[in-house]
């Protein structure tokens, strides 16, 4: 059988990137370009801002694949591409780079969700064992999806209001920490004691997530030290939050896999970098007899790489997207994308 070449292309927030993978988990080349030096100074990312950056970018990055990769663009068998959800403008960036390249060069052109390639990162470091249970953290999102089979997802629960490293990146503004606010949280919190009074954010029997409330008590409790003129310990109340949040998502997605009778849990989103959350995640999983598959740190955060391994998959399903698909900000990661 013929290998199969797919180039992917991500754009979704601020890191422009570009990847080929062949056969879904062999990476050939990657190419990213961040735009985290430019929105550190506004604490957090410009929508206009970021979509100019990946304008100037998107040339760039494809040509360095390109180079890197020392394949041309007859070798690619087809193109997989980010279409939500995201910033408008910023997919519609490499929506466009990637619907004119399958128009010129007659490649078929795949549609990707963004979770789904987060989901499919995985695959670069391990082979899927269905069913699986995978947790998906993320500034966007917040999720826990069964998987019963290739590339069909059942979204069995999901924040109600912030997403997880959203609210990271709330409270390390809060306290003072730059952005991005998750990685600053975790590093701190290996340093401090838990000691601080905060609740645990939704602790119950189901499935779905909460931050705000955990989110907001952390305000209210540094706005009031600063009141009465004391000041926080930031170590203390990193470990304090961390501690919570952690503690409710292990809980919650280690009770859907022994609901669903499950041996394999992945970890995927950005916040799957997460030092506290990989490891008492590992713990449990240990404890409980089930394998934990986390991506190395660097496909954890948006690239293109996990978007091409993806899409190899849904190219293998059949799936297909004409010129007139469209970016779209919101999405559910449905049953079986297509």
């Amino acid at each position: 059988m013929d290998d199969v070449y797919i180039l992917g292309i991500e754009s979704s927030c601020d890191e422009t990137s570009a990847s080929i993978v062949k056969n879904g988990t062999d990476e050939i080349a990657t190419v990213i370009l961040s735009q985290i030096d430019v929105h550190t100074k506004y604490g957090g990312v410009v929508p206009e801002i970021a979509s100019r950056c990946h304008i100037e970018n998107i040339t760039i990055v494809l040509e360095k694949l390109f180079d890197d990769a020392n394949v041309t663009i007859d070798d690619i068998t087809a193109i997989a591409v980010t279409y939500g959800p995201g910033l408008i403008g910023s997919l519609l960036v490499g929506l466009e780079t990637a619907k004119t390249l399958a128009l010129i060069y007659n490649k078929p052109l795949v549609p990707v969700h963004h979770i789904a390639g987060h989901i499919y990162a995985n695959k670069l470091v391990s082979k899927f064992n269905f069913p699986l249970i995978t947790l998906v953290v993320s500034g966007g999102h917040t999720e826990i999806v069964l998987m019963d089979e290739e590339y069909s997802f059942k979204k069995i629960g999901s924040t109600k209001d912030d997403a997880i490293g959203e609210a990271y990146d709330k409270v390390a503004r809060v306290i003072g920490l730059p952005y991005p606010g998750g990685p600053a949280i975790d590093n701190l919190a290996s340093t401090g004691n838990d000691t601080y009074d905060l609740p645990y954010p939704l602790d119950d029997d189901t499935y779905d997530f909460s931050f705000s409330g955990i989110k907001s008590a952390v305000i209210n409790l540094v706005h009031n030290e600063q009141q009465r003129g004391n000041e926080v310990n930031k170590a203390d109340l990193a470990t304090t939050f961390q501690n919570r949040v952690v503690s409710v998502l292990t809980k919650k997605v280690i009770k859907a896999a022994l609901e669903y009778n499950v041996k394999q849990i992945l970890l995927s989103g950005g916040v799957a970098a997460s030092k506290g959350l990989r490891g008492e995640l590992s713990k449990l999983c240990e404890k409980n007899n089930i394998e934990l598959v986390a991506p190395p740190i660097k496909y954890c955060t948006d690239n293109a790489t996990m978007i091409a391994c993806a899409g190899y998959y849904a190219y293998k399903k059949g799936i297909r997207a004409g010129m007139e698909l469209n970016a779209v900000s919101t999405k559910e990661l449905t049953r079986e994308e297509r």
